[in-house]
């Protein structure tokens, strides 16, 4: 299927709706980035190695 084939409204259209579909995409996908850092725990690093070292040693 050659794109050329289209008209050029049509060509138009197409670009624009994958530009959209583009545009949906990198918004979930960083709505879920953001999801995973929230998640973390990145802030209390010291605390979770802390608390880590003293579960093996209670082991």
């Amino acid at each position: 299927m050659n794109f050329d084939n289209f008209s050029p409204l049509t060509q138009i259209l197409l670009v624009f709706g994958g530009l959209a579909l583009l545009f949906l995409l990198v918004l979930a996908n960083n709505k879920r980035n953001k999801e995973k850092r929230s998640g973390s725990n990145s802030k209390n690093f010291r605390q979770r190695i802390k608390n880590r070292k003293e579960e093996l040693d209670k082991k």
